[in-house]
């Protein structure tokens, strides 16, 4: 059963401090990494056969097993991812942005100029569940930032094929270039390239415990995205919010896994137990209930607070990736949020909407990284080179004071390197 709790103050570190943390795979992933730096393909296939139990012939999916999966799969799933794709295209094509010129001062010139990343590697979980959407939410935006080449990995079942829908969704996407790989020899062969795989120049995309740790060690090599860990929820609701809504929005994140973490902040004391039971007869009738209930027991919370005021306070200390404000006039709240991933405004819009069809991105900052990251976006997928250009008048006008800057952070090369343009030194 969820725990309730009354907030006496302390912010994140009083909510999560007792929360058990994820498994220590530093080493383990260590060593995996250096095995396919060293080794290449014959270490991803030992991998593949030693943690997905599959005994591959190929790593890449071939073009003929990608029309067998858009066949096999329901036309009306088809219609639906395809329905997403133009919903999530059309949210990122506003986040495009362009080069500019600027001319400041009489001869000179400085500007800024767009340029997409050449090639990005998509990691797309499988496991316990298959993500298709992570697939559109992943490669639309590389696509609309002009990425020159992007390939995706995702793990085999045992039977050495890749879930139909996952393929089916890389279709909808356009993206052919698939390899059948996952974990930490996934993002170490994107990194560092093998015998089959070409190494990128980003990996994006979440994973478990062992991709996240990969992506940081790997880091440097190639840019990330970001850090991802467990799925995260946290719900701020009045008294007049619908229990049942509440638990049912509270699961679709536990379900996830073990890890993640449920959060209901509330004024309302009896709306907290009508939720705690809630809990409790949908949790019977899940599915996943397993996972949810090893969730909602370990790191589910029902915090009590003195009104909506000191629960804005909270959350904004939290920086959950999703965000539900479960409360009347929710758009005059949503001024007050300073940290989150996403925020899912009322109550009739579930983070589900966001994780499928809404537009917005479901790739989000987990940990508390909200405090200072953002959603996936199309920025993730481009670099910006800026350029500056002086006439001779120009330099002759500005020259002195920058060199004498130079001067005294005591770079004397730097001084002179403008100087003798200006024909007051020779070298």
């Amino acid at each position: 059963m969820i725990t309730i709790m009354q907030y006496k103050g302390g912010g994140r570190e009083a909510i999560f401090g007792s929360l058990e943390l994820g498994p220590n795979v530093s080493t383990a992933v260590a060593e995996i990494i250096e095995a396919v730096r060293t080794q290449g393909d014959a270490a991803l296939y030992r991998y593949t056969e030693l943690f997905d139990g599959a005994k591959l012939l190929s790593l890449k999916v071939s073009d003929q097993e990608l029309a067998e999966a858009r066949a096999a799969v329901a036309p009306r799933l088809i219609r639906v991812m395809e329905e997403a794709a133009r919903n999530i295209k059309a949210f990122h094509r506003q986040q495009l942005r362009g080069s500019f010129i600027l001319d400041p001062r009489p001869g000179v010139t400085s500007g800024q100029k767009i340029v997409p990343i050449q090639r990005v590697g998509l990691y797309v979980p499988g496991g316990t569940a298959a993500y298709p959407s992570s697939v559109l939410m992943n490669a639309i935006p590389a696509r609309i930032a002009g990425c020159r080449e992007i390939v995706m990995v995702t793990p085999p079942g045992k039977d050495g094929k890749i879930n139909p829908a996952i393929l089916a969704a890389a279709g909808v996407a356009g993206l052919d270039t698939i390899y059948k790989l996952g974990g930490a020899q996934a993002v170490a062969a994107l990194a560092y390239g093998t015998q089959t795989i070409e190494r990128v120049n980003k990996i994006v995309g979440p994973g478990n415990a062992y991709v996240a740790e990969a992506k940081r060690q790997v880091f440097g090599q190639v840019a990330i995205d970001m850090i991802a860990g467990p799925s995260e929820i946290l719900i701020i609701a009045d008294g007049t919010s619908e229990a049942r809504h509440l638990a049912a929005d509270l699961l679709s994140q536990a379900e996830h896994d073990k890890l993640a973490t449920a959060l209901l902040i509330t004024p309302d004391a009896a709306l907290a137990v009508q939720v705690q039971l809630e809990l409790e007869r949908q949790l019977a009738l899940l599915p996943r209930q397993e996972i949810a209930r090893a969730s909602i027991e370990s790191r589910g919370r029902i915090i009590l607070v003195k009104g909506l005021e000191e629960a804005m306070a909270l959350s904004n200390d939290i920086a959950p990736e999703h965000l539900e404000l479960q409360v009347d006039q929710p758009f005059d709240w949503l001024p007050k949020v300073q940290n989150a991933g996403s925020v899912f405004l009322g109550r009739h819009c579930p983070e589900a909407m966001g994780d499928y069809y809404a537009g917005a991105n479901h790739t989000l900052p987990t940990g508390g990284t909200a405090k200072f990251s953002s959603p996936l976006s199309v920025d993730d997928f481009v670099k910006k080179i800026q350029f500056c250009y002086y006439t001779q008048e120009a330099l002759r006008r500005e020259g002195d004071d920058v060199a004498y800057f130079a001067g005294q952070e005591g770079l004397d090369a730097h001084a002179k390197s403008v100087l003798c343009r200006l024909e007051e030194v020779s070298l």
